[in-house]
């Protein structure tokens, strides 16, 4: 299905009836890591699942977006459909966006799960911090008006060896993007939840760590921690089985 909302036309999909549940994933990618979930909810709930801004089937911005913007955009978008008090299931990225909508109270819930969320800026190591401001130098010597028309091409082979993959296979507006969200702490938010909150985390998830989901249980009052072993960023792909028991639980159904 295809709705248009600030100018933007925005490919997601609808499944079942009863409740609202509203699904945002993770960066760069789609609705289609949810198919499982869908399929499983959809049988007691009515289930929403969008494709952001430059990603599957949606496109892309034209101006590079905040944490702010996305929040904005799932709130605009919740009016278009009448989509009333869902319950919240964000991965990664998405995660990261119902951490602001919550916080922030920009939208009402009656409960969150968090699926090896983003949103925390981990403390960098000093080989991080080595490599970010190499980058950084190389980008202003690059970009000197006494050599700008000439570097392009320089640039680009450093953002290719010092960005992450995510970064690299980004278009230009997105890669802006990536670095305004990434750089961006929402822990100070997560005091304001009132609404129970499942957290269901990767034991070996590098992207998003688990200290980072232990962190988060420590500072929204309701909320619980389930550990899926031997799994990384994608826990709920990794073990889709016991995935489905916890939902069921948590989610009565």
């Amino acid at each position: 299905m295809e709705i248009t909302v600030n100018g933007i036309k925005i490919n997601y999909i609808e499944q079942g009836s009863g409740a609202p549940v509203l699904m945002l994933h993770g960066w760069g990618s789609s609705v289609v890591p949810f198919t499982a979930i869908i399929n499983l909810l959809s049988n007691k709930y009515h289930v929403i699942a969008l494709d952001f801004p430059g990603c599957g089937k949606s496109e892309t911005m034209s101006e590079p977006w905040t944490v702010d913007d996305y929040c904005n955009f799932v709130v605009k978008f919740c009016e278009l459909l009448s989509i009333e008090n869902p319950i919240l299931i964000g991965h990664s990225h998405g995660g990261r966006v119902i951490m602001k909508l919550v916080g922030d109270n920009m939208l009402s819930c009656p409960k969150v799960i968090f699926l090896d969320t983003a949103g925390l800026i981990p403390k960098k190591s000093f080989k991080k911090k080595v490599k970010i401001a190499s980058f950084k130098f190389i980008k202003r010597a690059l970009t000197l008006p006494v050599i700008k028309n000439f570097s392009g091409n320089l640039l680009n082979k450093a953002r290719n060896h010092f960005g992450s993959a995510d970064y690299r296979a980004a278009p230009e507006v997105l890669r802006k993007t990536m670095v305004n969200v990434v750089n961006t702490d929402l822990r100070h938010l997560l005091k304001n939840f009132n609404c129970p909150t499942l957290l269901i985390w990767g034991e070996n998830d590098t992207d998003t760590p688990l200290r980072d989901a232990k962190i988060i249980e420590a500072l929204v009052r309701d909320s619980g921690l389930c550990i899926i072993k031997n799994a990384g960023h994608f826990a709920f792909l990794d073990n889709p089985v016991q995935t489905a028991a916890i939902l069921k639980s948590f989610l009565n159904c």
